[in-house]
């Protein structure tokens, strides 16, 4: 009974999955489903070709190749437009080579030994800023030309490392009273603008030039002891007094001045007029007694002379011409705090004019400009503490370049430098110059 009931199922299951015999509306309720695509792996990049070739760059494809694998029909296809090919970077004919890059921390060592065994190697301290008056930084040498006497050189050597500084600081005791004690409160923060690897030397100057100590560890106790006593009372400005008992002729024998140069109307004047007695501001001779013991200082250490003053000369028995030509040859920087007159907004400006037959009021920018230096202009004791550390931290922050120079090696003539840098709105500070040196021969 169970086997007549199976056979009639089995035969209706048939008829149902045949093609030919099934009704329409299953036909229609069920649609085929398609394969899936099979994996296919990558043409190979050498196989690829179009306007940009990997390995071929853009432009050297070649035209005859064909353009479609040899499975596909063949299209005509529209002719590319040429692909436009890159311009060539311009190519330096001075800077055929790479300068010698030391590594991080062997900067100095390097300089000082190229200064050594090459007598023409002309070391060259940038400092760059920006529009701001930030220091710039990240700059390579391909970003630097130096020029000497308008000629390019090729740079021989570039270093970001910072150098140790040897600093002769010089104070001007000639300030007025009131200028005098905002200098004598800022001077504790000298020793915190410098670090252990720095030394430190002191000099004042009024009337003559005076070392005060040699040079010495800038952390050392000494150096709080020597600024102590480096303090002045300063001068004043008084109204001179040409006749009378208050007059400068103080000591008189039988009615006359015991000092034939006091004499009333002579260089002291009388009642009907005045004779200005002159000041005495004898920069010259503080900047060249510093120079000189900075000379002795080993290579591989900066040479700074960092004056605080007002900037006026008068009464020195060296020249503004010797100086600089003592400095440009042993290598020195000049900075300075400009203060008092020196530091006012538009006095400061003016100030730079000489007017014939009297004393210069600020001699100490010339300095500061030819030898690559950087001036800070301040009036009170907070912002001179600021520029120590702030002129410190430009002196050692400096750009090191050197390059070797094609004037003969010992001629005694000046040489120009000019450096130039590939950045808008960048200014650029560097010795304007040197003379040529035997001493590196050492």
């Amino acid at each position: 009974m169970l086997v007549k009931l199976a056979l009639p199922a089995l035969a209706l299951a048939a008829l149902l999955s045949s093609g030919p015999n099934r009704p329409a509306m299953a036909q229609s309720s069920q649609s085929a489903v398609p394969d899936a695509p099979s994996p296919t792996a990558p043409k190979p990049l050498s196989d690829v070709s179009g306007p940009i070739t990997p390995g071929a760059g853009a432009g050297t494809e070649d035209s005859s190749s064909p353009t479609s694998s040899s499975n596909e029909p063949e299209q005509q296809q529209a002719p590319a437009p040429a692909a436009a090919t890159p311009a060539a970077p311009e190519k330096d004919e001075v800077q055929t080579a790479a300068p010698e890059l030391p590594g991080a921390g062997e900067g100095v060592n390097k300089a000082s030994s190229l200064i050594h065994l090459n007598v023409n190697f002309v070391e060259v301290p940038v400092t760059v800023k920006d529009g701001k008056g930030k220091l710039v930084s990240g700059l390579t040498y391909r970003d630097f030309k130096v020029y000497e006497n308008d000629t390019r050189q090729p740079i021989a050597f570039f270093t970001t490392d910072s150098f140790p500084l040897s600093i002769a600081f010089v104070i001007d005791q000639s300030l007025t009273s009131d200028v005098m004690s905002k200098v004598n409160n800022s001077l504790e923060a000298i020793q915190g603008a410098l670090t252990p690897y720095d030394e430190i030397a002191i000099f004042t100057y009024n009337n003559g030039a005076q070392e005060r100590t040699g040079f010495t560890g800038a952390q050392s106790a000494r150096v709080p002891a020597v600024l102590a006593l480096a303090k002045a009372t300063g001068s004043d400005m008084l109204v001179p007094i040409n006749d009378g008992p208050f007059a400068s002729c103080n000591v008189r024998n039988n009615g006359n001045c015991v000092d034939p140069n006091l004499q009333s109307g002579g260089s002291a004047g009388n009642g009907n007029w005045i004779t200005i007695p002159k000041e005495i501001h004898t920069l010259n001779d503080a900047i060249l007694a510093a120079a000189k013991e900075l000379s002795s200082r080993p290579k591989g250490r900066r040479r700074v002379i960092y004056v605080i003053s007002d900037g006026k000369e008068y009464g020195s028995k060296a020249t503004y011409k010797e100086v600089l030509r003592y400095l440009e040859t042993n290598k020195t920087a000049v900075y300075g705090t400009l203060v008092g007159d020196s530091a006012r907004w538009g006095e400061g400006y003016l100030s730079h004019i000489h007017l014939p037959f009297t004393m210069y009021d600020n001699l100490l920018a010339k300095y500061i400009y030819a030898t690559g230096g950087v001036p800070d202009s301040e009036r009170g004791t907070d912002g001179i503490e600021k520029s120590y550390a702030k002129i410190a931290e430009e002196a050692r922050n400096q750009y090191t370049l050197g390059y070797y120079s094609h004037q003969p090696l010992i001629d005694g003539k000046f040489r120009k430098i000019e450096v130039r840098v590939d950045r808008p709105n960048v200014e650029v500070i560097n010795k304007q110059g040197y003379y040529p040196s035997g001493q590196d021969t050492k």
